[in-house]
């Protein structure tokens, strides 16, 4: 994350952009065993049960279809503005803590 100390790098990072809606372009070559369709028809790489992209290799923690990773995923610029709005958010919504519920 960008702190300051220079510039980030994904080792360091909890990989939020991996938590995003990816929405699948003409072109893109994914199998689609790892896509969905969303009740608003829009065809989009699939998430598991605790929200990560599907493609994400947990063995790893990295990509399993980089190669082949769609054109949106592309397009994201690591510590780009869009990357470090992200993570600034979730650091904020994280820090936060528990909610408290009354009842």
């Amino acid at each position: 994350m960008s702190t300051g100390r220079g510039k980030a790098d994904c080792s360091r990072c909890d990989a939020v952009c991996c938590r995003l809606t990816v929405v699948l372009q003409e072109g893109d070559a994914v199998p689609e065993h790892l896509t969905t369709t969303t009740d608003a028809g829009l065809h989009v790489m699939a998430r598991d049960e605790e929200g990560w992209c599907v493609a994400v290799d947990p063995a790893h923690l990295h990509c399993g279809i980089y190669a082949t990773r769609p054109q949106v995923c592309r397009r994201f610029k690591m510590d780009g503005p869009y990357c470090r709005e992200l993570r600034k958010d979730y650091r904020d919504r994280n820090a936060r803590g528990i909610a408290l519920v009354m009842y």
